[in-house]
């Protein structure tokens, strides 16, 4: 090979390399904001899931009312 071919491959691998370090800070960056949102993803199912407890034990007890409702007016067959 002579020097132009030589120089040539050489420029040509050095632009590989640095758009691979490109790619690589530029996923590096993109992995952090991924694992940003996936977190905070996270956080509002954890939040979500708390209110649904909530809501189903407001239930639960609006049940019970019901029922203790229905038995004092007579509506509601007595517990065996």
């Amino acid at each position: 090979m002579n020097a132009d071919v030589e120089n040539l491959v050489l420029d040509q691998l050095r632009a590989i390399r640095g758009e691979i370090g490109d790619l690589r800070r530029e996923f590096r960056t993109e992995l952090g904001d991924l694992r940003q949102r996936v977190s905070s993803i996270e956080r509002h199912i954890v939040n979500l899931q708390s209110d649904v407890a909530v809501v189903h034990q407001r239930l639960d007890h609006v049940s019970e009312r019901i029922e203790r409702m229905e038995r004092r007016l007579e509506l509601a067959d007595s517990p065996a």
